[in-house]
């Protein structure tokens, strides 16, 4: 550091030069800056700004926000007087601002800056909601609005004269299921984490989809109101999850905030606006519009409602649009105040009637030229969407030859912590070149619908090492075609991943459930006993592979001897309806028994 400061004693950047040779020129600073936006305002390198400003014993990097105080004392140091300036207008002025405004009129004349789109995740009860009304409620006091007279799930606020949008989503979850449909809903995803009560499996979960979704997130440490509360702590838990924070070294802004007490908002507001000034978020609002559906339910009076967000071109009234499955004319929009709309341009919610039939969270929207093509694309959705794309192992080594697949997303759940480390050590070691095993979340416990949508969404796999898949997810994964592969000697797992990889895996012989049946009455016949069931799910034939369930424990298993209706013998029963059945080699049932019919095939 001694050697640095001769080295800077003995140097002189040209910005330092300035300030010895050139009268002091006057500068209107905003009460708050980055680094790289003052470094453009003194017309000087980013580097010799910081080493200025460790010389009057600030640490930051380039992206980092310094206050006017800091950014005055620089600026003399440069040559320059600077004087207070309000922020709404230093940002309309803005040097850098302008400078990526001639460079894309240079390039595309078209495109225009669009508000960024933000959602905000978390750990339950760390102040998301409250967080999210805080932010609204600040936009009500500032308008001339008395407040929100509908909640369509997502809604703008203006800050400095720039308009953000958020998604009031209930998650994670809901956040995912949106992605795994194909749409990018998010530009920016807020992290809550309560200062009283650090990082939480949720919060985890949280990070692992937003990285993911490969979008920037910002950390707002919330509940800073509370007594003895310690940032730091929370920092720490940040780093060690690998989200370093700024004044640490790392790349990820954080903010401090209390939404009780309204402190922090402008600064995590005004944060927001500089990520997405990074991101060059830019749409043109002269093509047809292309959005995403956000939420949507059936009205008795209006009929089917969609919550559409637009993410280029301009929605207007009366345009003919597609969404998923369904079309439809649009006959009337709302904002979130309730307020109608004509047009709707980029980046902006709005609530359409018009539409055939509710659409799906996470349907496409766009805007055709007439009813025959709207229909056309409707059905050739449905038909591209009847057929599960996925990823298994069996088919890995195909989707890699023909270039389809360069990353293998594992979705990795444990019986406890301890394994989890060993197993991504033995996975992180395996992949040819031309493909990398990406291990996108790990955590203990049961395999949840959290975790199947996580793996539609990033087309990945899930990885079951000693643990089991709950009931839901298990139907959802094979609704989708997810494969789910059990493991319980960690050698077995890493080489079955490297024959995939290779081509060399033998096909998986997989179990599929056929049906299901409660036991509820027992009868004796001559030579056996035989169950009076219901059949709950599915079907059941002749023959069938039966497994016998009593309390979650595997009792038997065997094959259906007979079954009958009535009197009458025959060959299948389907869901709905009573039957007798009898399995060969088995006499030992109990009313509350269940039933699984089960055939095993080669996967893939």
């Amino acid at each position: 550091m001694v050697e640095a400061d001769k080295q800077d004693s003995n140097t002189e950047s040209p910005g330092q030069k300035a300030d010895k040779t050139t009268a002091a020129t006057s500068l209107a600073l905003p009460h708050s800056l980055s680094v790289r936006q003052l470094a453009e305002l003194l017309g000087a390198s980013a580097v010799d700004v910081i080493k200025r400003l460790m010389k009057n014993g600030i640490m930051a990097n380039i992206n980092q926000v310094i206050d006017y105080d800091a950014a005055a004392a620089v600026s003399a140091a440069f040559g320059y007087e600077a004087h207070p300036q309000p922020q709404a207008a230093y940002r309309q002025a803005s040097v850098i601002s302008e400078i990526k405004k001639q460079q894309l009129l240079a390039e595309d004349t078209s495109l225009k800056p669009r508000p960024p789109v933000i959602t905000i995740m978390g750990h339950v009860d760390h102040g998301k909601t409250r967080l999210l009304d805080a932010i609204r409620q600040t936009n009500v006091m500032d308008t001339e609005a008395g407040g929100i007279t509908q909640h369509i799930g997502a809604y703008q606020v203006e800050s400095d004269g720039y308009k953000i949008t958020f998604l009031d989503t209930p998650g994670h979850e809901a956040f995912t299921a949106m992605r795994a449909r194909g749409a990018r809903v998010t530009d920016i995803t807020v992290l809550v984490v309560a200062a009283d009560d650090g990082v939480k499996p949720q919060t985890l979960e949280a990070i692992d989809h937003a990285k993911a979704a490969g979008v920037p997130i910002v950390v707002a440490i919330n509940k800073m109101d509370k007594p003895d509360v310690n940032p730091d702590v929370v920092k720490q838990q940040l780093a060690d999850a690998g989200l370093v924070v700024e004044e640490w070294g790392g790349d990820t802004i954080c903010v401090l905030t209390s939404a009780k007490a309204k402190e922090g908002i402008s600064e995590l507001l005004e944060n927001l606006l500089l990520v997405a000034e990074m991101e060059n978020l830019r749409a043109d609002p002269t093509q047809p519009a292309r959005g995403v559906v956000i939420e949507a339910r059936l009205d008795k009076t209006k009929g089917p409602l969609a919550t559409v967000l637009v993410h280029d071109g301009t929605l207007r009234l009366s345009d003919t649009v597609v969404v998923g499955n369904t079309w439809g004319k649009v006959k009337a929009m709302f904002n979130d105040t309730g307020r109608r709309l004509r047009r709707a341009r980029p980046s902006t919610p709005a609530v359409i009637l018009g539409l055939h039939s509710v659409p799906k969270a996470g349907d496409t929207l766009s805007s055709v030229s007439g009813e025959r093509q709207a229909r056309a694309l409707a059905e050739q959705h449905l038909k591209e969407t009847a057929t599960p794309k996925s990823i298994s192992l069996t088919n890995l080594y195909d989707q890699i030859s023909t270039g389809k697949v360069t990353k293998l997303n594992i979705v990795l759940k444990a019986d406890v912590e301890g394994s989890l480390e060993p197993i991504k050590a033995s996975l992180g070691r395996l992949g040819p070149d031309e493909v990398q095993v990406n291990i996108i979340h790990s955590s203990s416990g049961n395999v949840t619908e959290s975790d199947v949508m996580l793996a539609i969404a990033s087309q990945g796999l899930i990885v079951a090492f000693n643990t089991k898949v709950e009931t839901g997810a298990q139907r959802q994964a094979d609704a989708e075609g997810i494969d789910i592969r059990h493991y319980n000697v960690i050698y077995d797992l890493a080489n079955d991943v490297e024959k995939a990889l290779q081509g060399l895996l033998e096909p998986e012989i997989i179990e599929v459930i056929e049906g299901r049946a409660e036991v509820r009455a027992i009868f004796t016949s001559k030579k056996s006993k035989v169950a009076g069931v219901y059949v709950t799910e599915g079907k059941v034939t002749r023959e069938v592979a039966t497994r016998v369930r009593r309390k979650d424990e595997i009792i038997a298993e065997s094959i259906v001897s007979s079954l009958r209706r009535f009197k009458d013998n025959v060959r299948e029963v389907t869901a709905g309806y009573e039957c007798g059945i009898s399995l060969k080699d088995f006499n030992d049932f109990e009313v509350g028994d269940i039933l699984e019919f089960f055939k095993k095939e080669k996967a893939g």
